[in-house]
């Protein structure tokens, strides 16, 4: 019994730790199987490769699928937690990675979601120990959590114009010049507002293509808030990260500058120094 419990334990150590060579190594040896994987996966979508390569490829697919699930049973068996594993982000991103052999079974469409194995290459972060690219992408969350409702009301915003420039599109074109329904009339104003423009449909009346030159002057004169917006809280969450999270010892204010000396509220020193003892009298 304890000959099982250490096998789980060594096991758990390889599979789920990166700080021990084995770990590392065997990290290492997933993602390149992983890579491998996905470049079957893509030339078997060249048909001139698959009509010559079909069989071979295809063995090579579910070679990769066994394998991936040999790595997932394993990893609920040595996990001191299967559930928790199971329904966690990486849990279900290495389910993912056999789903859709299974799938390709009974639907042969299903053989294209085998893609979304590139998602468990973001196990490069665990091999690599890239911790610092993880604290940089929290300052994206942080800014799109601080921007979320300015972008709401700006996309609503949005939406309302579009909609009623491709309503006036639809009156002032009509059917005949290719605008036979207001939704395909809001179509032409997204694509035009975002200066797009696929030309698929477009105005022949003077009055339409006065109003497209609007829609285009107007997408070019917005497009740019989401971005400042989006920037704006980025800058804040930065600036707010690079500040000191230290106490002043004489008024207890919790933020500074990282090269603050003396605290910006009360003037008093912020390090003690040998024979400079902040006095708390005065």
């Amino acid at each position: 019994m304890s000959n099982s419990a250490d096998w789980r334990q060594r096991l758990y150590i390889i599979i789920f730790h990166t700080d021990t060579p084995a770990g590392q190594r065997f990290d290492s040896l997933l993602l390149m199987t992983i890579m491998a994987s996905l470049v079957v996966v893509m030339l078997d979508s060249i048909d001139t490769i698959n009509s010559q390569y079909g069989v071979p490829l295809l063995a090579l697919e579910w070679a990769f699928t066994g394998l991936f699930a040999v790595e997932y049973l394993v990893r609920l068996y040595c996990s001191p937690k299967p559930l928790r594993y199971a329904f966690s982000f990486f849990g279900l991103v290495d389910l993912l990675a056999v789903l859709p052999a299974i799938l390709a079974l009974l639907f042969a469409d299903a053989q294209y979601l085998l893609i979304i194995r590139v998602i468990r290459m973001l196990r490069v972060f665990r091999v690599f120990k890239l911790s610092p690219y993880l604290r940089q992408a929290n300052f994206l969350v942080t800014a799109l959590r601080g921007s979320r409702q300015k972008i709401i009301v700006f996309f609503v915003g949005i939406a309302t114009l579009v909609t009623v420039y491709g309503a006036l599109m639809y009156v002032i074109e009509g059917p005949a010049h290719g605008f036979s329904s207001i939704p395909r009339s809001i179509y032409w104003a997204v694509v035009t507002l975002t200066t797009v423009g696929f030309g698929d449909i477009v105005p022949h009346t003077p009055l339409g293509q006065a109003l497209a030159t609007l829609v285009m002057i107007t997408g070019y004169s917005i497009i740019a808030v989401p971005t400042g917006i989006f920037t704006a809280e980025l800058a804040t969450a930065m600036r707010a990260d690079g500040q000191l999270e230290h106490d002043c010892p004489n008024c207890h204010k919790d933020r500074h500058d990282p090269a603050a000396a003396y605290c910006n509220r009360c003037g008093s020193p912020l390090f003690s120094r040998p024979g400079n003892t902040p006095d708390n009298t005065h």
